[in-house]
């Protein structure tokens, strides 16, 4: 497994649903979205009950504002520690916890549910054991990290799955997955998949989103560029400009996510974006579109970062080499999702939500990037690549 494929798992459980919004007391990224702050307003077809399973998380919020403002009546379920009060007083709240504590959900109907957080298997058939026969869809948001096979790009959702080999996936644990520096997290992932399709045949959507952006993302896995290129001077980028990349709007997932519960939908589907290839360097116009400091671009290819030890995907966010095993990993097939309405945010619209979020956030949080070479390294880099071109 390739040190970039490994951080992608690893952030991808962090912040898939488990990681919070870090906003400042008062301060919501929200703030307006009930007054046609999305990317696709007006109300659904029809109101449906919604039963989020989470909720509070990174994406959760994004489909509790958008659900509400499309009609629809929504519950969440989830523990009531992660920003209380964060979620607007027309979400009903329902308290229990994954491990083991779920009777707040007997007895109670749902036209879907939705399961946003969910990274081991055992957490889907507990849950399907009380929902079943009481909803009448079930939603698992799971993970383009379920696929085995980085290598070949236009891959779709027929790709051939990561495979457990542990002795008892039901006996997983949020804990064993960070043991095993998640490692385990795409094997799980597509057993939890098999679950939710075994408990509700027929009538299971599964969603696998790539890299997901936008404002309140604590990884800070797109949020480094917008931050590095609003500060200016010399910038070291990775690469070929004619890299792809891929990723996907925090926002343009939620809202399509709802839209594809109202269709009725199931089966399987990619999600991440754009509709069309984005390469690095567009990304990188893109945002400077918005940041509009004098930024200047030092383009250092991959073997040369590779040399300095300059890290994929972690030192240098969104970028992975179109080459080997990860020739794929940037040109995910999206076609069947496209088919079904995804729509994606302009790179500079991301760009200017997740700066205005960002500052917002406390001084000492800005001022610690979790992604992202350092300031000191990267001025060292970029003296190494230029000492070499002499």
């Amino acid at each position: 497994m390739s040190t970039s494929r490994r951080t992608f798992l690893k952030l991808s459980a962090i912040a898939g649903g488990a990681v919070g919004l870090g906003l400042m007391p008062g301060a919501s990224v929200f703030s307006g979205a009930l007054n046609g702050a999305f990317g696709s307003t007006g109300k659904g077809p029809k109101p449906l009950r919604l039963l989020m399973l989470g909720g509070t998380g990174f994406t959760g919020p994004h489909q509790v504002r958008y659900a509400l403002s499309r009609g629809h009546k929504v519950t969440v379920f989830n523990r009531g520690k992660t920003h209380p009060g964060e979620l607007p007083k027309e979400a009903e709240q329902l308290i229990g916890d994954r491990n083991g504590q779920l009777d707040a959900l007997k007895g109670r109907t749902w036209d879907a549910a939705i399961d946003i957080p969910t990274s081991i298997p055992v957490w889907v058939r507990d849950a399907a054991q009380v929902l079943k026969g009481n909803v009448d869809r079930y939603v698992f948001i799971s993970t383009i990290s379920v696929y085995s096979d980085n290598s070949k790009p236009g891959m779709d959702e027929t790709g051939p799955l990561a495979k457990y080999e542990g002795a008892d996936a039901m006996k997983e644990t949020q804990a064993t997955l960070k043991t095993s520096n998640y490692r385990l997290y795409g094997p799980l992932k597509a057993l939890s998949e098999a679950e939710a399709e075994k408990w509700f045949p027929g009538k299971a959507l599964i969603i696998r989103p790539g890299l997901i952006v936008g404002p309140g993302d604590e990884s800070d896995r797109f949020t480094y560029w917008p931050v590095r290129l609003a500060r200016g001077g010399e910038i070291l980028a990775p690469g070929d400009p004619t890299d792809p990349v891929q990723f996907i709007d925090a926002r343009d997932l939620a809202e399509w996510t709802i839209r594809m519960v109202e269709q009725g939908a199931t089966g399987v589907f990619n999600a991440t974006g754009p509709k069309s290839t984005l390469t690095m360097g567009q990304m990188l116009a893109g945002i400077q579109q918005v940041t509009k400091a004098d930024a200047r671009l030092t383009w250092a290819d991959a073997e040369f970062l590779a040399a300095q030890k300059v890290s994929a995907w972690s030192d240098m966010p969104v970028w992975v080499p179109p080459k080997g095993d990860s020739a794929g990993f940037s040109r995910i097939s999206i076609t069947k999702a496209l088919s079904k309405g995804l729509t994606f945010r302009s790179v500079p619209e991301t760009t200017q939500a997740t700066l205005d979020w960002f500052r917002q956030q406390p001084a000492e949080r800005q001022a610690k990037l979790r992604a992202g070479i350092k300031s000191e390294r990267e001025v060292e880099v970029l003296a190494a690549w230029h000492a070499g071109k002499k």
